[in-house]
């Protein structure tokens, strides 16, 4: 919900798939490419990396952190567009396949927008306490 929320994603709804955790909603139709430069910013990911499946973007699939085991699944509920991270190579042929435009965005990137929302929840359900999130905590993968 926290990374559907991040890229602004509406009318948001359960894809059912990797345990429930993954979501699918709806952006304006775009093209990849301006998707590809709203992801990037709205994550602050240093790069992406992606294969176009040849559709504009309008029902877009997220899964934090590695999900994209969940290609099919993706695809047989009609998104046009998965966002996820740690996608191996043939994953990228496979969606290319499906008509699927993949967009890898790093498994810190992916994974990190839900760190705000446990932060307030944990300040809620404790309020006697503070709650801080890491000023120092990064990604770990760097590129040159």
């Amino acid at each position: 919900d926290a990374l559907a929320a991040t890229l602004g994603l509406e009318n948001v709804e359960s894809l059912g798939a990797y345990g429930g955790m993954m979501r699918c909603g709806e952006v304006e139709t775009q093209s990849v490419d301006a998707f590809l430069a709203h992801v990037k910013e709205k994550l602050n990911c240093p790069g992406l990396r992606y294969c176009d499946g040849g559709k504009q973007v309008r029902k877009v699939a997220v899964g934090g952190g590695a999900c994209a085991s969940e290609l099919e699944a993706v695809a047989a509920a009609g998104c046009d567009t998965f966002v996820t991270a740690d996608v191996k190579y043939n994953q990228f042929w496979d969606a290319k396949e499906l008509g699927l435009n993949l967009i890898d965005a790093g498994h810190f990137h992916t994974e990190n927008p839900v760190v705000a929302v446990l932060a307030e929840k944990l300040r809620e359900s404790f309020p006697e306490i503070t709650v801080k999130i890491s000023e120092t905590h990064t990604d770990c993968v760097k590129f040159y």
